[in-house]
């Protein structure tokens, strides 16, 4: 009976402060977010109800960011004030480890683990229309950098940057996989291409390469080429390309086996992928590092618990910054560069765990 009246004593103190910091540190986001957007929002003519309609879809990627942090506050402040009005050592005496008493904690993180994974699922759809209501999408339809695309005919294009006033593409690879056992795959690479209504796509300055499953290779170079089978105007083209916030697991590693296919740099897409897995997770491994760690001190108030929150969350997104950015790069393996974060506060947390007197 005494310790499940403790494992609800800790559970409700746990809940109360991850709810009260995972719904209100959005409301930070969101003020940052219009801080630095205000003017082009003033610029569009946007009205004031519009915009708070587009956070209010917004939100939910606000708070799926918070998880982790939301989880790192509540464990040390609950865990740190038990510390310091010997409660913790009051369980001890009556035969419950710490361990034992942690346990809601692990349980709890696992259940939001879970509901981060869910939220990561629907944020993409939700940020689309914030992103339609604030017309970002209107805004980037007229350009695009960086973009993949799968032609009507099956094929993957990808070029690094395309405008739409004017019909220019810059940088085009191109690559059509044999649909029969006896056709040759296609890879074509121009400088650029040109928009005609009636003419269609014209590529400049490139090479056409085609690879026979008999081994067989052809390389051409052109100065200029109607390329017929791309049909799609640049409105179409840049009309159904998303940013990644925007995208979902499986949309994101489609994406990125195409852009694979087409010779390009899938880092950051598939580091993205993997990172809306990471975060989730990192609810959990960051109580299992902060519930040891705030009873690491007898001493100290309210100051120390928020010290010790603040200096771990701005370790753990330095971490996850600079680990994301070497993903990107190709420096580290995408899956490794999404997880490294986790996986060294997780061994620390092991770490600690096993030196807390029980």
């Amino acid at each position: 009976m005494g310790i499940r009246i403790l494992d609800r004593l800790v559970a409700r103190t746990f809940l109360r402060l991850f709810f009260i910091f995972v719904l209100g540190a959005p409301l930070l986001f969101i003020l940052g977010d219009v801080t630095e957007n205000l003017d082009r929002y003033l610029d569009r003519g946007l009205p004031l109800g519009q915009v708070l309609i587009s956070y209010a879809y917004q939100y939910p990627q606000f708070v799926f960011w918070s998880f982790p942090i939301a989880a790192l506050l509540a464990a040390v402040f609950t865990i740190q004030p038990m510390t310091v009005h010997r409660e913790v050592m009051a369980a001890k005496a009556g035969g419950v480890s710490f361990h034992r008493l942690v346990a809601p904690l692990v349980m709890l993180g696992l259940i939001f683990t879970g509901l981060g994974v869910f939220l990561s699922e629907i944020v993409p759809r939700t940020n689309l229309t914030a992103a339609e209501l604030r017309q970002d999408r209107e805004r980037r339809a007229g350009w695009r950098a960086q973009a993949v695309y799968l032609t009507d005919e099956g094929e993957s294009l990808m070029y690094r940057r395309l405008t739409v006033n004017d019909g220019r593409m810059m940088g085009i690879v191109l690559l059509r996989e044999p649909t029969e056992p006896d056709e040759p795959s296609v890879h074509i690479m121009a400088r650029e291409g040109l928009w005609d209504e009636e003419e269609g796509w014209r590529f400049l300055d490139g090479y056409r390469r085609e690879l026979h499953p008999n081994g067989e290779e052809r390389v051409e170079s052109f100065a200029s080429l109607n390329y017929e089978a791309l049909r799609e105007a640049p409105d179409d083209l840049v009309e159904t390309v998303r940013d990644e916030d925007e995208m979902t697991r499986d949309q994101l590693a489609t994406l990125a086996e195409r852009v694979a296919r087409s010779g390009g740099d899938t880092g950051r897409l598939l580091v993205k992928k993997e990172q809306r897995m990471a975060i989730p997770v990192a609810t959990l491994v960051i109580i299992l590092f902060g519930a040891p760690l705030a009873t690491s001190s007898k001493r100290g108030g309210a100051a120390f618990g928020i010290g010790l929150a603040l200096g771990t969350t701005i370790l753990y997104l330095v971490l996850f910054r600079v680990s994301g950015a070497l993903g990107y790069a190709g420096t580290l393996d995408p899956l490794l560069a999404a997880w490294l974060p986790n996986l060294l506060f997780l061994l620390a947390g092991l770490v600690l765990l096993a030196r807390v007197r029980t």
